[in-house]
């Protein structure tokens, strides 16, 4: 496949221009040292004010603040708040089951992942994005800048669904090789055999502002199957021998209520938002709509 085609896959030219008016928040505030000089990292945007301190020996006299010496005959040193660079990091579950599904997991979690990392490109954020099955990576690690999209897309575009899911060791690799606080956003079905509790644990510790993104497809959610069935597990060819009976799908329903529940409970009682969505929703509309009520962009 084209390199253009995709890219076009992912995210098209009409698309990408609306994410141009969008940033990414983080609602955590980042160790906040001040002082007397910051450059802002955009063109055009003035420096945050912060306070006054007393001059002392050595101050730099660019900023001392004048009109206070003339009102007071005092000398007050003008302090700034200093900016931090904004680490966006983006974990996208490739194993197998995340190929399943129409439209599929793995396409729609590359979309979603290809939106957040433009946006954070176009305001000039540090911008990580890390790929896991039953295998760290690979890794596209502290980009930053519009000009790097074309990579981003091709990395994307490049990613396969392949391999068990390990989350646990994902995300302990990840926590190990990203000490610095950001925003972090996981996006996977979280159908991994090992548990996610672990996993997002170190994540947590880590303190990220956390952002837990869960993806089922329509067939999962309202599944029709019937009848007689052997099932195979994609990840690890378990099999299952099952008769489909309505009973049987209301168990499974509830079932998988309860599993999500208790992602979504175990998210919210450690700070971290959980979102559900199924493919089913336009990944445009998850990204323009869900993602700015729920805090990450705005």
């Amino acid at each position: 496949m084209a390199l253009a085609t995709k890219n076009n896959q992912l995210l098209d030219a009409d698309f990408m221009s609306q994410l141009d008016r969008l940033d990414i928040v983080s609602r955590k505030i980042f160790a906040g040292k001040m002082k007397g000089e910051r450059r802002s990292k955009r063109k055009g945007q003035s420096v945050e004010f912060a306070d006054y301190r007393n001059y002392v020996m050595g101050d730099d006299l660019r900023f001392l603040d004048w009109n206070i010496f003339a009102r007071l005959e005092r000398l007050f040193v003008k302090l700034f708040f200093e900016e931090e660079d904004l680490h966006v990091n983006v974990l996208i579950d490739c194993s197998r089951s995340m190929d399943f599904g129409d439209p599929g997991k793995a396409l729609y979690a590359r979309r979603v992942a290809a939106a957040i990392a433009y946006i954070g490109l176009v305001n000039y954020n540090r911008v990580t994005l890390t790929a896991f099955s039953d295998r760290y990576g690979p890794e596209m690690a502290g980009i930053r800048g519009r000009r790097l999209i074309h990579q981003v897309l091709g990395f994307l575009g490049d990613l396969d669904a392949e391999g068990t899911g390990n989350m646990t060791g994902a995300c302990k690799q990840f926590a190990i090789r990203h000490p610095q606080r950001g925003v972090c956003i996981v996006l996977s079905d979280f159908m991994d055999k090992t548990g996610y509790e672990a996993g997002l644990r170190y994540l947590i510790g880590r303190k990220y502002d956390l952002y837990v993104i869960q993806l089922l497809s329509p067939e999962e959610i309202e599944p029709t199957l019937t009848g007689d069935l052997k099932l195979l597990d994609v990840e690890d060819d378990d099999t299952a021998e099952i008769t489909v009976s309505r009973a049987l799908l209301n168990r499974y329903k509830q079932t998988l209520r309860a599993y999500c529940g208790g992602l979504r409970d175990f998210c919210t009682k450690r700070g971290a938002v959980y979102m559900f969505t199924s493919t089913a929703v336009p990944f445009d509309q998850l990204v323009l709509t869900y993602l700015r009520q729920r805090g990450l962009l705005k």
